[in-house]
């Protein structure tokens, strides 16, 4: 019988804002334990939370860009259960009417573009983090995490692969992250994955019964451990056996998921309004006026890109890979008028010269203008694409406009025509046996001068003017 996978996945993005959801501790992440705490995250006695204004907008913005119905109204529940980094109990969080629902996000794969639906987009608090001590038998608990806001973003079970799965996981990220509300750090926790994930035989209307996937901290551990559960799942179909609803942690080391409880249902929280907290109104002008503001997302952008500028789609897609980049990229574009020749010396060079030092483009040396001066440079002659490989390195690793490295190391191209006609004929009168072998008809001699000249010049001649001279001079 062959089976069909059905996924959902649960993101959990933890939004950000200097301070926590319901008081005034600070969200940095890194602090000595506990010092980010105070009585209202702790849930002291008689302490009562006040909502950050600014998560409602951050979820509103993340509920636009995933195309969902932004409700006129939420209110907030209690998720009661016990946990060591959970001091009250319960965790705030939304249930029946959350602030957005029935959205969709498109992913793009190898036959095509697949729409994904979002059932909703909810908020709730963090819980704390436990800290695990391996030479003995117990644990710390860190309540720094806990209170700083999340966005919950649950999609339809509407994937179908663990590709699809990590398609979407990753547009979901790109967009977080180009709206600014969320840093995509997963190795930090500010950006996690839950996955639940079913088999059944294809044809079949009805879902099989799932399990939930949890402790998969990157892109490439959520497709593995997709991959490993449908294939447990389906070996157990295959023997007749029944899949149990159940809880299961990945282990990366092992590259397999092992059971950790059984799946808690709705009920089992005992959900109910925190009284607490009042409803919240979110009036249309309040989303209009975000609307208004939003960035253009990464998808659009690369479309747009594609249109505009006329460069690949691979070419559109590294160049939006964030947002900064993006913009970076098309102040040189705005300079140059030269868009796929930007975009080769952004991907090229630019990239790899802040990808070895780990840097962000925010941080590059070479500015936007300064990329454009040398690519001007370039353009006119003033120097060979070969030279302005030197040239670009000297000006990351100083900082220094291209026109003052070029002239301090005196690499201007060579242009003068009496000056390459006298270096060719230098090289051809060192090189008899290469020059009989091209005017017998061994065209590819041809580059061997090339590279002589080259060589001979300091790599400073003009290529076009070279090239010319040589098929002349090589001919008589």
């Amino acid at each position: 019988m062959e089976f069909e996978p059905v996924i959902g996945l649960e993101v959990h993005a933890q939004l950000l804002t200097d301070s926590k959801i319901f008081c005034g501790c600070s969200t940095k992440f890194g602090a000595s334990p506990n010092s980010h705490t105070c009585q209202i995250c702790l849930g002291m006695p008689g302490v009562l939370p006040v909502l950050n204004r600014k998560v409602v907008e951050y979820t509103i913005k993340m509920g636009l860009a995933t195309h969902c119905r932004i409700n006129e109204a939420c209110n907030f529940a209690r998720k009661n259960y016990f946990y060591p980094d959970l001091p009250k109990g319960y965790q705030i969080s939304q249930y029946a009417n959350p602030l957005a629902e029935h959205g969709y996000v498109d992913i793009e794969l190898e036959n095509g573009k697949k729409r994904i639906g979002v059932t909703r987009i909810h908020i709730e608090e963090d819980a704390g983090k436990l800290m695990h001590d391996e030479h003995h038998p117990f644990s710390y608990v860190d309540l720094n995490r806990t209170g700083v806001p999340l966005i919950e973003i649950v999609s339809e079970p509407d994937i179908r692969s663990a590709e699809e799965a990590s398609a979407y996981l990753r547009r979901l990220h790109e967009i977080l992250v180009y709206l600014e509300i969320c840093d995509g750090n997963m190795e930090e926790g500010s950006f996690r994955c839950d996955a639940n994930v079913s088999l059944r035989p294809k044809g079949q209307e009805a879902f099989g019964i799932r399990a939930e996937l949890k402790n998969m901290n990157s892109f490439r551990n959520v497709q593995r451990a997709l991959e490993y559960e449908i294939k447990r799942q389906q070996y157990v179909l295959e023997g007749g056996g029944v899949v149990v609803q159940e809880t299961r942690l990945w282990d990366d080391t092992g590259g397999v998921t092992h059971s950790m409880r059984s799946k808690e249902e709705a009920h089992d929280y005992r959900y109910f309004p925190d009284p607490d907290l009042v409803w919240v109104a979110i009036n249309e002008d309040w989303v209009e006026a975000i609307r208004k503001d939003q960035p253009e997302l990464p998808l659009e952008k690369r479309e747009r890109f594609v249109r505009d500028y006329l460069i690949p789609a691979y070419d559109a897609g590294v160049l939006t890979t964030s947002r900064a980049l993006a913009d970076y990229y098309e102040a040189v574009v705005h300079l140059t008028g030269k868009p796929k020749i930007a975009g080769n010396w952004i991907m090229g060079d630019i990239l790899r010269f802040i990808n070895e030092e780990k840097r962000e483009i925010a941080d590059c040396p070479i500015t936007p203008q300064a990329l454009a001066e040398m690519i001007r440079l370039i353009e006119e002659g003033t120097i060979s694409g070969k030279i302005a490989k030197e040239v670009i390195e000297q000006m990351y690793k100083t900082g220094k406009p291209a026109a003052t490295i070029i002239a301090k190391k005196g690499l201007v191209q060579i242009t003068d025509e009496g000056a390459l006609v006298q270096a060719i004929t230098e090289v051809m009168a060192a090189n008899p046996k290469q020059l009989e072998q091209y005017r017998s008809g061994k065209d590819k001699v041809f580059g061997f001068f090339v590279g002589q000249v080259m060589k001979a010049t300091q790599g400073k001649a003009n290529p076009q003017l070279l090239n010319d001279l040589l098929k002349k001079m090589l001919a008589r």
